[in-house]
């Protein structure tokens, strides 16, 4: 069954710039009553915020914080089910990336950044809200960006490939639990895109017959099997193609056609990231 954010309340994390603005622009644009912004960009949030108000958003809510921080997520969510309402969409957007190998990896900065941020964080998040989305037994939808890296293994994002499988596994894992469970009325889509034109993954090469995609295009395609209560959207269609012969072909064989024919092994060899940013942190750019 489908629902609208008409008069509904939708938290977007890493909603600042990229695709976490784009989200919170279709909020807008779908009515909502309330759209809560999360983001450790201060300046930036507060810019994006006065611009929605400016399109005629009922009510924005900023909010800056790191999500990679448990207490700081456990006080924002008490804040906001207090204060403003229970989340009726929740899109965990917010991620960062490193592109190195494994070993080149800081074990703090890098390591447990990456996986704080990107797979342990929505978790805390939605774990902080779902009991009250429940509870409500009215429909409810929540996001998690997740990324084609997280059904391919690639060189050079070795920490963050490991991030978004996690992802892709607990989010469909709780998709399950949750029409197991008869809490179905709260539904939850996983979106696994390949590379995005956001600037996260500035210098990336998309494998063969998989340019970069633009973002309002994912965003499109995205906030459509969102509100549908569609369980998974993988885009380009080379996305779960890949996938496929990944779990068709041998492993020697798969090599080859990932190395030579693709090029999926060789897409970060360029990759340089935000220059504004060298720690690369931003929204989600790609899943």
């Amino acid at each position: 069954m489908g629902i609208s954010v008409s008069g509904r309340t939708v938290l977007i994390t890493g909603a600042a710039m990229g695709m976490g603005r784009l989200y919170a622009e279709r909020a807008v644009r779908g009515g909502a009553a309330h759209v809560v912004l999360w983001d450790r960009n201060a300046d930036a949030l507060e810019a994006t915020a006065a611009d929605l108000r400016a399109m005629g958003a009922a009510a924005v809510h900023p909010r800056a914080l790191d999500v990679s921080s448990l207490e700081e997520v456990t006080a924002a969510a008490a804040e906001t089910m207090a204060e403003i309402a229970v989340p009726d969409v929740l899109i965990n957007n917010a991620g960062i990336v490193r592109g190195k190998y494994f070993w080149e990896h800081d074990p703090g900065a890098d390591i447990q950044a990456v996986m704080q941020v990107n797979a342990v964080a929505p978790m805390h998040i939605t774990r902080a809200f779902l009991p009250a989305m429940i509870a409500r037994r009215t429909p409810a939808r929540i996001l998690n960006v997740a990324s084609a890296s997280g059904t391919l293994s690639v060189p050079r994002m070795s920490v963050y490939t490991a991030s978004k499988w996690a992802v892709i596994g607990w989010s469909d894992s709780l998709r399950l639990e949750l029409n197991e469970s008869g809490n179905g009325h709260v539904q939850v889509t996983t979106l696994i895109p390949s590379y995005i034109k956001t600037g996260m993954f500035a210098g990336a090469r998309g494998p063969l017959m998989t340019p970069l995609m633009e973002p309002a295009y994912v965003v499109d395609r995205a906030w459509a099997a969102l509100m549908a209560g569609k369980a998974r959207i993988q885009l380009p269609w080379t996305v779960p193609l890949g996938s496929a012969l990944r779990g068709l072909l041998p492993q020697p064989l798969w090599d080859v056609v990932a190395g030579r024919v693709f090029k999926v092994y060789q897409s970060m060899d360029h990759f340089t990231g935000r220059p504004e940013t060298p720690a690369h942190a931003a929204p989600e750019a790609r899943r």
